[in-house]
């Protein structure tokens, strides 16, 4: 019998058509962040783990004479992402298709973000030092995470597939920061309209796909997937679960 193989980073990509800043971070406290820590007109910018560059795009339009390099592991998110810049940013981005933790890079950025891909480095801590490799002595890193708005129940980390251990509460993920070596001059705390809007706009791009694309080899996967997705985040953690975005300063 032939096996289907479902493509997870294809469905991620449609998931975020709605969404592409890919975070529960509306767009006007993605410009309020990228202002707090825009250091010059012509920064060098990185994104890790930037997916559709909705992030690093955003960056070049407040730094007209920049230039950012993103990358990622999906090829889906990294073609949306070069239609993007190609209108109007194509010669001051480039995209790099591999892992976030084996870019090479000469330490020199004025703004890296990894905003949430803190996954991609294995957690907030290896964010905040291997990416923090990048910046400069003057830079700005900016790293947006989750955290326990309140204590996780058993339901809410069968949910996740997670543990109580993955995240702290806010505090101590300012804590966490200031260990590192990285202060932080600024932050936005998600509330919970972003965080519908985000969640919704996931499961509703994911089922639309599905509903306009009912033969498919995907289809029955994507409609799963959304549901899955769904009851994990309205009977889990919902409301539970918070998302903080820093920006860091060395100490």
């Amino acid at each position: 019998m032939l096996t289907l193989v479902v493509d997870r980073q294809r469905l991620s990509s449609i998931a975020h058509t709605h969404h592409p800043i890919a975070a529960p971070v509306c767009g006007a406290n993605v410009n309020q962040l990228l202002r707090r820590a825009d250091r010059r007109p012509a920064a060098r910018i990185l994104d890790l783990g930037c997916g559709e560059a909705a992030w690093a795009l955003q960056a070049l339009a407040i730094c007209p004479d920049g230039h950012a390099d993103g990358v990622d592991i999906s090829r889906y998110a990294l073609e949306r992402a070069a239609a993007a810049a190609a209108r109007g940013l194509a010669g001051r981005l480039t995209l790099h298709e591999r892992d976030a933790r084996q870019y090479a890079a000469d330490g020199d950025y004025d703004l890296v973000m990894c905003v949430g891909s803190t996954h991609a480095f294995g957690g907030f801590d290896a964010t905040v030092r291997l990416a923090g490799r990048h910046v400069n002595a003057d830079g700005i890193l900016l790293v947006g995470e989750g955290f326990w708005q309140v204590p996780p129940t058993p339901q809410v980390l069968v949910a996740l597939d997670a543990a109580a251990g993955d995240f702290t509460d806010l505090a101590g993920l300012v804590d966490a920061a200031e260990q590192a070596g990285w202060m932080p001059v600024y932050a936005h705390v998600s509330d919970a309209a972003e965080w519908d809007s985000y969640e919704w706009s996931w499961v509703g791009s994911l089922t639309e796909w599905a509903l306009d694309n009912p033969g498919h080899p995907d289809a029955a996967e994507a409609r799963a997937l959304a549901r899955e997705h769904r009851e994990q985040w309205l009977r889990g953690y919902r409301n539970v679960l918070g998302f903080a975005t820093l920006v860091l300063r060395r100490d």
